[in-house]
């Protein structure tokens, strides 16, 4: 237990890090990402008003077809895409990527991909 305490507690300082630099705007929204061990969420934030524009995850009831049977990297950028073409209807084409302290590879990365080949300019 203690090993899992000291990842979460090292997360969080880098998150907190990282989170002192980004900010998102109505304009430039901050593009979060958070993983739990079965699935992804993704959320579209303005930071000044301290509202979530847009949020999909794996657990989403519109992507539950397209994911079944996807590992989590092929659902993660599924995720991705389908948020950045959500986010494209709002008129929204440019946001922030905040990996929340997570290393960029993996789901982290395939989220972020799929928010690329969606439309989203990061």
């Amino acid at each position: 237990m203690k090993k899992n305490k000291k990842k979460t507690e090292r997360r969080n300082k880098i998150r907190r890090r990282i989170r002192s630099t980004i900010r998102g705007t109505s304009e430039r929204p901050r593009l979060s990402i958070f993983k739990s061990n079965k699935h992804v969420y993704l959320q579209l934030i303005n930071d000044r008003e301290n509202a979530t524009l847009l949020s999909m995850s794996t657990k989403s009831g519109a992507l539950e077809d397209e994911l079944k049977d996807k590992s989590g990297v092929d659902a993660a950028h599924l995720v991705g895409k389908a948020l950045a073409e959500a986010a494209k209807e709002q008129g929204i084409n440019k946001v922030v990527y905040d990996r929340s302290g997570y290393k960029y590879h993996g789901v982290v990365k395939a989220a972020a991909d799929g928010a690329r080949e969606g439309g989203l300019d990061l």
